[in-house]
């Protein structure tokens, strides 16, 4: 039986869909919350038949969605069916309208030990654009609360490249997060999602893209400032003090195991890469008849299990890659693009790399 060390938990409840947002999610009902934890927990019973999730955890991630939608007592159901300690990293995501001081207090007695508050900008201009349901204000109190209650492990969530930013709106809110000294912070680039408000907006024409310079600006200004305050730069979207890396994201990109529950969720255990039905009602009958709810699987081979490496690992900063013999050539070819950088018989992400990642590894897939 293969043992499994880190589970994500999809939660696809939010109060209001953001303008930006493609991820699998819907409006929030008592009925509707209560019916899928049942299921939910229906699910991890089948795990525990194929996998052996009797071991202390490494790390649970409850995402989203809006999981700090979820009641206390729901969190403690799903929490009592896995093994855990002080040194499981449990993270929870968490939406600044949907906590006050006494549910912050109640994670940090059930256990759970990493916020990550999705601020996304401290600029209100910018947050009613998103279609953020919180303030900036808001934001900083959750943030403040969570100490006062003993958090000690913070990552706030911010966004870049928004339609009419500046480079100063964008200095802005970097010295409001410096100011505040999470332990970690994400930061992401704006992505025009097929399907969103902001695509519609967009080809529409009542929204621009950011021009790809200033973008570059941008993502350089990020980088500088966090070096300036300390943080290391560890993966492409992702800043940590020391040892405060996410220990359970850098589990995707080491390629490493993780058990996926929920509506659309995606795991990776042994060969088998999957995902579930993004479909609720789908969802709720494959379960009842006592199966796993998928809606796509792989089987991998070897070979392509080190393709996945590949693509994953080269996210991770400084990391030393050793490439396959058929691949030599083309890394050599990164190399002398100006891509990649040779360091003894491995290869690490050169800045330009960094900058153009995207085009760098269209090289890979």
């Amino acid at each position: 039986m293969l043992k499994v060390y880190n589970t994500y938990i999809h939660i696809p409840f939010c109060e209001k869909k953001c303008n930006y947002c493609d991820f699998t999610s819907f409006k929030i009902s008592e009925d509707s919350s209560k019916k899928y934890i049942n299921y939910l927990l229906k699910e991890i019973e089948l795990y525990k038949k194929k996998y052996d999730l009797g071991q202390i955890q490494d790390s649970i991630y409850f995402g989203g969605g809006t999981p700090s939608l979820l009641s206390v007592e729901d969190l403690k159901k799903i929490l009592d069916k896995f093994y855990y300690d002080e040194k499981t990293e449990i993270t929870i995501e968490v939406n600044p309208k949907t906590v006050d001081k006494n549910k912050l207090k109640a994670y940090k007695e059930l256990g759970i030990n990493r916020l990550s508050i999705g601020v996304q900008s401290f600029n209100e201009k910018f947050l009613q654009l998103l279609g953020r349901i919180h303030n900036s204000k808001e934001a900083i109190k959750v943030y403040e609360e969570a100490r006062e209650v003993g958090f000690k492990n913070i990552s706030l969530d911010l966004m870049f490249s928004l339609p009419n930013q500046s480079l100063k709106n964008l200095e802005n809110d970097l010295e409001q997060l410096f100011k505040l000294k999470p332990e970690h912070f994400s930061i992401y680039s704006l992505i025009w999602e097929e399907g969103t408000t902001f695509y519609r907006d967009l080809l529409a024409g009542k929204l621009k893209e950011t021009e790809n310079e200033l973008e570059a600006q941008m993502y350089e200004l990020i980088i500088e400032k966090a070096k300036e305050n300390e943080y290391e730069h560890y993966e492409i979207s992702n800043f940590s003090k020391k040892n405060f890396k996410s220990r359970h994201n850098t589990i995707y990109w080491e390629n490493k195991n993780y058990l996926g529950l929920g509506l659309a969720a995606a795991g990776y255990i042994g060969n088998r890469r999957y995902k579930n039905t993004e479909n609720f009602l789908e969802y709720y009958k494959i379960i009842e008849k006592n199966k796993f709810p998928l809606a796509e699987e792989e089987i991998l081979s070897p070979e392509e299990i080190k393709q996945y490496e590949y693509l994953l690992n080269f996210r991770i900063l400084n990391k030393k890659i050793k490439p396959r013999f058929e691949d030599l050539e083309k890394f050599e070819k990164m190399v002398f693009e100006g891509y990649l950088q040779k360091v003894d018989n491995s290869y690490i992400m050169t800045k330009k790399g960094l900058m153009f990642f995207n085009d760098f590894i269209s090289n890979f897939v």
